[in-house]
């Protein structure tokens, strides 16, 4: 990509497109704002790609690209205000074997669904740690870094994005 090779880009869309295309959903709750997100994470991975010093640090980079996408989405006053987009798609999938029968396969879906409705629900703050913590599996120490916060911060808020999703998947019946 350094080179400005466009098969490059194209890979690297492919590698981490659903990727950072599920944290996004996850953080702004609407799947067209996702959609954009990740399209400008790209458009400025592509452009910034000689700031990346250590290619190792691919992912992390475009994480933390993504998720500031996502703030700035969030900080922005947009027709979605006035026209909510249907939410549309889920992103659930069976990360399981293909020897599960097919009520077994439909309740798995159908919690990942719930589980997801219910992290979309929360405040912005506990989404961001949350999907940073459990979804890109990021130490305490490296969401701290990637948001300019304290480590008791971050660790506060995922203390209390638990309590709140637990209450939401019990309020639904849904917890385990």
């Amino acid at each position: 990509m350094k080179a400005r090779d466009e098969s490059a880009l194209r890979l690297l869309m492919e590698e981490y497109g659903d990727m950072l295309l599920r944290t996004a959903w996850l953080l702004l709750r609407d799947r067209q704002s996702a959609e954009e997100a990740v399209q400008d994470t790209f458009v400025q991975a592509y452009a910034k790609i000689a700031q990346l010093k250590e290619p190792q640090h691919l992912r992390a980079w475009l994480v933390t690209i993504v998720v500031n996408r996502c703030r700035m989405r969030q900080r922005t006053w947009s027709w979605r205000n006035i026209f909510p987009a249907a939410e549309s798609g889920t992103w659930a999938q069976d990360e399981s074997g293909t020897s599960a029968g097919a009520e077994e396969l439909f309740m798995a879906q159908w919690h990942n669904v719930q589980l997801s409705e219910a992290v979309r629900s929360l405040d912005y703050i506990y989404r961001e740690c949350l999907t940073l913590y459990y979804f890109h599996e990021m130490s305490i120490r490296g969401i701290a870094g990637q948001l300019n916060l304290p480590d008791n911060t971050v660790k506060s808020r995922l203390a209390r994005g638990r309590i709140l999703l637990k209450q939401i998947l019990e309020k639904e019946g849904h917890a385990e």
